[in-house]
């Protein structure tokens, strides 16, 4: 972590069935009309909504859950994306969710821990907001086309990603190089962001 300031983590309490639950469930997501996917909206945190349509970056779109901690939250964003209802989405999406804080935990306890700092373990979870995004690349428009997001850090405390064998995550190294990230697919990628690093005194490579 301080080396690279993220890691590969196999986790294998995320079963396949839950995993190919949930892609299957963002195909779904997705392909729904844009009109309806801009209800994801927060006015209060406009960043944590829908994102996409955007001149710069055309190929990403993204949708997020705020409070992803509180199943309420998660049947919030269901309903307002599906009211019909969607007891699919939903139930799949707590249940990822339920098993990916697992993992968030371990990590934040490891980090702390090796800081001599576990007196604020409780605190530090307690105070802890979840953001649940999903997002997805489309195939660029020209064959010179190859950045999805230019580079840049995540101003968070801990991303933790899963992606869907889609290659393209890139990591700088401290002497500039970057490296391609393939994890297996069974795995995540824990990046760690801004605010924990500065919390520890930028002692965690960026």
């Amino acid at each position: 972590v301080e080396e690279y300031g993220c890691f590969e983590a196999s986790f294998d309490r995320v079963s396949e069935d839950v995993r190919r639950a949930v892609f299957g469930s963002l195909e779904e997501l997705f392909e729904l009309p844009l009109e309806t996917k801009l209800r994801n909206a927060y006015s209060n945190k406009p960043s944590r909504g829908y994102v996409g349509q955007h001149p710069l970056i055309p190929v990403y779109e993204s949708l997020g859950i705020d409070d992803a901690h509180v199943p309420e939250s998660v049947e919030s964003f269901t309903n307002t994306l599906w009211p019909q209802g969607n007891s699919s989405f939903s139930k799949t999406m707590q249940s990822y969710f339920e098993q990916l804080s697992e993992l968030d935990k371990i990590v934040r306890k490891m980090i702390v821990e090796s800081f001599d700092l576990e007196k604020y373990m409780d605190e530090h979870i307690s105070s802890t907001n979840y953001l649940l995004r999903f997002m997805k690349y489309d195939s660029p428009n020209t064959p010179d086309a190859k950045l999805g997001l230019s580079p840049h850090t995540d101003n968070n405390t801990v991303t933790i990603l899963h992606q869907n064998q889609v290659e393209g995550l890139e990591v700088q190294t401290k002497d500039g190089r970057w490296i391609n990230i393939q994890p297996s697919p069974t795995s995540f990628i824990v990046i760690i962001g801004e605010a924990l690093r500065v919390s520890y005194n930028r002692q965690i490579a960026i």
